[in-house]
């Protein structure tokens, strides 16, 4: 036989596009030829089989040998490509059966010694291999993180030769049991280690309910990053799959993906040095940033208004579509970003505006500019702003206060549910249709937000966004009706649309 056809996967951002290698063997000078788009690690690809053949006691035929990347107009990067191109060639010179290979995909580098080693990106293989139908033959190290893919039969090997004797029949490979630390949630902090800040409690509460955006406005030290870190663990619990969406995320990232993350809400708290493509994505093969890496979890931004403003921008469409799309000149790439912003910032730039210290010298004007770095059309897509005062010393010397995360996320829960029953999405994802459908208001309520709008000079987007986080203070309360409490405990959340305070 001098045809041979062997299945495998690309890398196209959390997409994984199927790829066909095709081998042909020919009479004439020994020569081989790589095409369909490769890149750079792709055509290096000859060598690294060439010497994975010959080390493992296979013969590299001496033929002019035709490599074809099928489909032609999809570029391929990357080691991923070896194992396939290897098996096709030993199946063109009859070294090994042609057929077996047709009911697998195979991914995987090769070592020169015929070792296989990781790859990035498989979960969106596996993904992708279970709904073709096939099975998954890739390196013993991605083994597990592949087999999260619940239906799909993995088999991890270490060596050519352990998948050589598998499709020769003569050592069948041990498919990979779907693992053991999947169906385990790990452990979170705990909001009893926050002392006092019941208000900023309540906050956080509200904002885990109906997956709202969140701001922190206090002095250094009043709790504001501790309070965040903790909203994961009053989150609801990882659907499966929202945990392989999240896990697919960060397998084709840089980072990769590692087992303790499994079932774990993302937080990513990126440095406020960090560049619009470091939040976004980007580069010229597109990889995710740190809004699709928060996927189904949190993004927190401390020292907000110490961010880049042009950074900041950025992040106003995925706020409010849940996807990013990086454009470059060669290749598109859509990730994913439905994402839960919690910013923390200072009320001025000393950091001790209002403290009964009296230790703040900032003017009004220097604290106009400093609030002014922050622009007005992303705080009205941030859903709470709450104030966290510096903490009081025998709330500090005392013994831990407040509910722990467990039960706090047992009402989250319960109100979480009540929302995808009556609108199918979290509060803040109902659309300005859904708004005036699920949160209603009395006569005399509409009234009092009507004043509240003309004094606070409320735009369109926060009057529809105190609704809906007046819709979740409802559900958290058990309500099916928007009370005039609901909506005034809601309109004070707005804390900087009001005028900037003075000293």
């Amino acid at each position: 036989m001098t045809l041979a056809v062997a299945h495998s996967r690309a890398g196209e951002g959390v997409h994984a596009p199927a790829v066909t290698v095709e081998v042909h063997l020919a009479n004439g000078l020994p020569a081989t030829t790589l095409v369909g788009l490769p890149e750079t690690a792709v055509r290096e690809s000859r060598e690294r089989v060439r010497g994975a053949l010959v080390n493992s006691a296979f013969a590299f035929p001496a033929r002019r040998i035709t490599i074809n990347l099928a489909p032609a107009d999809l570029p391929k990067e990357g080691g991923r490509f070896d194992l396939a191109i290897a098996l096709a060639i030993l199946a063109a010179s009859g070294q090994i059966p042609a057929a077996p290979l047709g009911a697998c995909e195979f991914l995987g580098e090769l070592a020169l010694t015929g070792e296989l080693r990781a790859v990035r990106g498989v979960l969106p293989a596996a993904l992708a291999a279970r709904e073709a139908g096939r099975a998954l033959v890739l390196p013993q190290a991605n083994a597990a993180e592949a087999a999260l893919a619940s239906g799909l039969e993995v088999f991890g090997a270490r060596h050519l030769l352990d998948v050589c004797a598998h499709l020769t029949g003569t050592r069948a490979l041990q498919a990979q049991p779907y693992p053991e630390w999947a169906g385990r949630e790990p452990p979170v902090p705990d909001l009893t280690e926050v002392r006092g800040q019941y208000h900023a409690k309540r906050a956080l509460e509200i904002a885990a309910a109906g997956a709202h955006s969140l701001l922190f406005l206090g002095p250094p030290g009043s709790g504001k990053s501790m309070l965040s870190a903790r909203l994961p663990g009053i989150l609801p619990p990882m659907e499966e799959d929202e945990a392989l969406e999240a896990a697919a995320i960060a397998s084709v990232s840089r980072q990769g993906f590692t087992p303790a993350a499994w079932r774990r809400r993302p937080f990513r708290a990126p440095h406020h040095t960090a560049s619009g493509v470091a939040l976004v994505g980007g580069g010229s093969n597109p990889r995710p940033g740190e809004v699709s890496l928060a996927h189904h979890g949190v993004l927190f931004l401390d020292e907000l208004p110490e961010f880049d403003r042009r950074a900041l921008e950025v992040l106003r469409e995925p706020l409010e579509s849940g996807s990013i799309t990086i454009s470059r000149a060669a290749r598109q790439a859509d990730f994913p970003a439905r994402f839960q912003l919690i910013a923390a910032m200072n009320p001025c730039p000393c950091g001790y505006l209002g403290d009964p210290s009296g230790r703040c010298r900032c003017t009004a004007e220097q604290v106009e500019r400093y609030r002014a770095r922050v622009s007005g059309p992303l705080l009205d897509r941030i859903d709470l702003h709450v104030e966290t005062p510096r903490v009081r010393r025998e709330q500090l010397l005392g013994k831990p206060d407040g509910e722990p995360s467990a039960v706090i996320r047992r009402r989250v829960v319960r109100a979480r549910e009540r929302q995808i029953a009556r609108a199918g999405v979290p509060n803040a994802a109902l659309s300005n249709p859904e708004v005036d459908r699920w949160c209603a208001l009395q006569p005399g309520d509409r009234e009092l937000l009507a004043n509240a709008i003309e004094h606070l000079g409320l735009s369109a987007r926060a009057y529809h966004r105190v609704l809906k986080v007046a819709r979740t203070i409802a559900d958290l309360a058990g309500d099916a009706d928007i009370r005039t409490g609901h909506l005034t405990e809601a309109i004070g959340y707005r804390r900087l649309d009001r005028r900037p305070a003075g000293r």
